[in-house]
């Protein structure tokens, strides 16, 4: 294979990353931020204050996308020092990688979604609530941190 093939294929993994990871970080903010609109509507309806953490819930997801941003400037940064000859294992990370970390945030929006639904009715629970969601994020940041260790055992020679 030439070249630029290889390139080409090894920054198509690096683009996998980030944008698998930013489907699922849409996917779980929009849930999301879905529920804390309509949970905001009950609260109005009932003359209750609009509580300002379900912001928070709705945008908890998005952080997956930064850490597909990080795994895709590792992949690129690999191709640059010469290390195309590789890309199956940047394609594999980039796909498999941000895929994961794109579930997570889809996963994370569905817990956050629950949480804007009962934190706006009972104003309780806020810190463990965002435990769960904190527990679902660690999932992402495995996925990121495993694809960094695998993508740093390339040794280019």
């Amino acid at each position: 294979m030439d070249q630029e093939s290889m390139v080409a294929l090894g920054k198509a993994g690096a683009f996998c990353a980030v944008a698998f990871s930013a489907i699922g970080s849409a996917l779980g903010a929009g849930t999301a931020g879905t529920s804390a609109v309509g949970a905001w509507k009950k609260c109005y309806a009932y003359n209750k204050p609009a509580p300002f953490q379900l912001a928070v819930f709705s945008g908890a997801p998005l952080s997956q996308t930064i850490y597909g941003l990080i795994l895709m400037i590792i992949i690129n940064t690999k191709i640059q020092e010469g290390a195309a000859i590789f890309w199956p294992t940047f394609l594999a990370v980039g796909i498999i990688g941000g895929a994961a970390m794109g579930v997570s945030a889809w996963f994370q929006g569905i817990a956050a979604a629950g949480s804007c639904d009962a934190f706006a009715e009972t104003e309780k629970g806020f810190t463990n609530d965002l435990m769960v969601l904190g527990i679902i994020e660690t999932v992402a940041l495995f996925v990121m941190v495993f694809g960094i260790i695998m993508i740093n055992s390339i040794k280019i020679t």
